[in-house]
Order: C-alpha cells, then structure tokens, then sequence
C-alpha cells in the first residue's frame, strides 16, 4: 500500500475544504439549522412526541443524515470531476498508485469532510434541544459507513458526469428525495400500510433508521436489518468505483 501517495492526495483534498471553508462546512451547517428552526418550530409545535421521543430531537438524526448524505456526494464527484475535466487524472493513472489506492485516498476525504459536517450539526443541533445518544459507538459507526458509503456513490457519478450539470442531476433528481421520502421528518409508522411497504424500497429508510436507533435504542426496523443493507451498498459501490478506474470506463473514452 503506498500510503505516502495515499497520504499526498488526501491532503490536498482537504487543504482544498479549508480554502473553500464557506461553501464546504458553514454553508450546509447553516442550512440544515435553518430546517431545524423550520421544521422543529412549524411542525414540532403541533406533534409533541413520536414514539415517546420529542419531536425536536426526533429529527435530529434525519437532519445530519440528509445533510451527510448530499455532502458526501458533492465532495467526492467534484474531487474526483475535476482532475478528470482539466486532463490531470491521466497523470495520476500512469502514477505509481493503484486503483484501489485513488479511490482511498479521494474518497477517505470526501468521507472525512461529511463526517465532520455531521458532528458539526450534531453540536449545533444540541444547542437547540436537550440530546442523549444511547449508542455512541453505533452512531459513530453508521456516521462513517454512510458518509464513506455515499463517497464511493459520488465518486462513481464523478467519474460518469461529462459536464457540470450532470454532477447535480442525479443528486438533485433521485438522492434529495429519495432522502426526503426515508424518513428524516417523520415516522415510517405514521404511514398507511401501503406507504410502508413500498418505502422498504427505499434504501435511505434503513440508513436513517438504523441511526436513529443509536440516538433512541428504537427505530422503525431492526439494526442488523439497517446495518446489513449499509453494508451491501458499501461493497457495491467500492467494487464498482474500483472496477471504473481499473477498465478506465468514462475516462479513456
């Protein structure tokens, strides 16, 4: 493992973050506290508890998961976007580094920025309501594997978009409200039978509910069921990001 290249690039990922401060961290922080205010004041004061658990903490969960979901996309698809845009990832292809080692390195930062933005409004959130996490360590655990799940996400479509536009079209299109419709505002029981069913179908249910349940000890599904559907969609993206870099789809072309 070269981790000296490793190393390099992560680096310079980050150093990147810190010259772009307001528009990496302060501005997704600010914007999720404003769906705090929003949803926590408009709907929090007419639903006072959900499952014995206030409606202003209740949220708090979805809120970090929908703001390090959509972060973790943004960062590694325009990380990994733009050496490809200006030509400089064809230098990095002849490097002396694997596959296996770039995909490492763009997206242990990108995943590295979101988790930082999560524990941001995690303590921004507690500001605003009282907050007890009864799992630390599942809820330190589900904040890294989603937030290293959805880089190897963005890193794919990264590597897909042939323009700018197209770097938001599948997050703007299919992700936003995907996230939007798992459960961040509300219960998956709150729905008709119908609705619950086919939200099973929605893969961020089970990212937002197994994180839930390590703030609460309770959730719509169960933690192996959440955790384990975490872990396939890890394997899968990290299988395909690595196979795009090794056949050299979409950028060779």
């Amino acid at each position: 493992m070269n981790w000296h290249a490793i190393k390099a690039i992560y680096h310079f990922e980050m150093a990147r973050t810190w010259r772009t401060i307001t528009q990496s961290i302060i501005s997704p922080v600010l914007s999720t506290a404003l769906y705090f205010v929003v949803f926590g004041s408009a709907i929090g004061s007419r639903i006072a508890e959900i499952d014995g658990v206030s409606y202003g903490a209740f949220i708090v969960p979805g809120l970090i998961m929908l703001s390090v979901l959509t972060q973790s996309i943004s960062n590694a698809s325009f990380g990994i976007y733009f050496p490809k845009f200006t030509g400089t990832i064809y230098e990095l292809l002849s490097a002396p580094i694997s596959h296996v080692e770039i995909v490492l390195s763009y997206v242990g930062a990108a995943a590295t920025k979101s988790v930082v933005i999560g524990l941001i409004i995690l303590a921004t959130a507690a500001l605003f309501v009282p907050i007890h996490i009864e799992h630390p360590v599942w809820m330190f655990l589900f904040l890294v594997l989603t937030a290293v799940t959805f880089s190897l996400f963005g890193f794919i479509i990264g590597i897909w978009a042939d323009g700018f536009e197209k770097l938001q079209l599948i997050p703007m299109l299919i992700v936003m409200p995907l996230t939007f419709l798992g459960g961040p505002f509300y219960s998956i029981k709150m729905l008709p039978p119908l609705w619950q069913q086919l939200s099973m179908l929605n893969p961020s249910v089970y990212l937002i509910s197994g994180f839930r349940w390590s703030f609460f000890g309770q959730s719509e599904l169960h933690i192996g069921v959440s955790f384990s559907v975490t872990l396939v969609f890890f394997f899968i993206a990290l299988w395909a990001a690595t196979w795009i870099l090794k056949t050299g789809w979409r950028i060779k072309a």
